[in-house]
């Protein structure tokens, strides 16, 4: 099979990936969930005008000529309104969000007065407005300030709880499986016997997978069977996962096979080689409702790769707007040599320098086993197919690796 280009590879994963349905949970459980509907003001905030500082509540015409002195006719805390409206020469002590009573239009604040038993001098000229929030400044009933599609934010729940909502309709999370496989494969602790290596893909994929959003299962390691890799097939299959993830067995060898074990189980495959580096081997399908990411064992193309098209997925699924990843334009920080057939993701640091210019400069070892120099990386240089060599400064794209 001819190797499938990035584009197409991720046309093919996100293909009728549509939002899961909704579920309605309390605001404490709906931080990073994505909204299934707007969210509508059900009141004005704030409802009345309000007074932004300490001080006094006046009508600005008896406080434009300073010195003045006025009549203290009663006291605003926030929550105990004062309901008679002023009169010339009248004023009322106020604190930060009393309500301005009737009549008043300014707050002269309390540092700019002399209080004399029922009377106070007022040594700063008032104006109409001054340091008062009036009705609706922030926001009003009616008013749609948070839309379907976003993913909410600890600054959207206090706005939504501002609004007056107590629980919000959000998008079920799209539920991960992630299943090993390898002989070679122990669990960190365990020490490796020979021609064995520690298991670290499972841990890099479901915090991803959890970091998007989604809930996730952790299906263990497989031996190098096909009956094994079967039976994770279907406990995944049996957990209910929206995606199941594989990782290892994804290449052409006799001992590769999740290929086989996937279309023995009935996955109808898309695809399972991609034109891009690192990360050939990597397959994908559907098995009824699940869909299946099959990832390489080696641990920087399987991060790639599920950086790449399992983090879309899992948006699609969610309901998200902002499905794809969005690249940015960077200078080069080092020579890199022509690029073949294949698209090239690098890994790389980036520093900012003074000017705001964006330095990427990839690492000196790309080999796709390297862990260090994966957690070393902040982004990933995009090297377009049959990219000729480039000189240090030169443009190039990235994506920025999640923190």
């Amino acid at each position: 099979m001819a190797l499938m280009p990035v584009a197409d590879a991720l046309s093919a994963v996100l293909a009728g990936a549509t939002a899961l349905p909704g579920e309605t949970v309390a605001l404490d459980a709906a931080f990073h969930r994505v909204l299934a509907s707007n969210v509508t003001a059900r009141r004005t905030q704030p409802p009345q005008a309000m007074s932004a500082m300490d001080g006094y509540a006046v009508r600005a015409a008896d406080a434009t000529t300073v010195p003045a002195r006025l009549k203290i006719i009663g006291e605003v805390a926030a929550g105990r309104p004062f309901d008679t409206a002023l009169r010339a020469g009248e004023t009322v002590r106020i604190f930060t969000g009393g309500v301005v009573p009737d009549g008043a239009d300014a707050v002269v604040i309390q540092e700019d007065t002399v209080r004399d038993g029922d009377g106070v001098t007022v040594n700063e000229a008032a104006s109409t407005g001054k340091n008062i929030r009036p009705a609706g400044i922030d926001f009003k009933q009616g008013d749609v300030l948070l839309r379907a599609g976003s993913r909410l934010t600890d600054r959207d729940l206090s706005l939504a709880a501002g609004m007056n909502h107590p629980q919000l309709l959000v998008r079920r999370a799209p539920k991960v499986a992630v299943l090993a496989t390898g002989d070679e494969l122990v669990m960190p602790g365990i020490t490796p016997g020979p021609g064995q290596i520690v298991y670290s893909n499972g841990y890099a994929l479901r915090a991803l997978a959890r970091a998007e959003g989604a809930e996730t299962v952790d299906l263990g390691i497989a031996a190098d069977t096909v009956a094994a890799t079967t039976d994770g097939i279907r406990r995944a299959r049996d957990s209910g996962a929206d995606i199941l993830v594989t990782t290892g067995g994804a290449s052409v060898g006799d001992h590769d096979l999740v290929k086989q074990s996937l279309e023995a189980e009935g996955v109808e495959m898309a695809f399972w080689k991609i034109a891009m580096r690192p990360g050939k081997p990597m397959m994908h399908g559907r098995l009824g409702a699940m869909r299946v990411i099959g990832l390489p064992g080696n641990p920087v193309s399987s991060y790639v790769c599920a950086f790449l098209f399992l983090a879309p997925l899992i948006r699609a699924l969610s309901g998200r707007s902002d499905v794809h990843h969005r690249s940015e334009l960077a200078l080069l920080g080092r020579d890199l040599a022509a690029n073949d057939l294949r698209e090239d993701y690098l890994r790389a640091r980036l520093e900012t320098r003074t000017d705001g210019t964006l330095i990427a400069t990839p690492v000196n070892h790309q080999d796709s086993s390297l862990l260090a120099n994966l957690s070393f990386a902040q982004a990933l240089v995009i090297r377009p197919p049959f990219a000729p060599a480039a000189t240090a400064g030169s443009p190039c794209s990235v994506f920025r690796l999640p923190l």
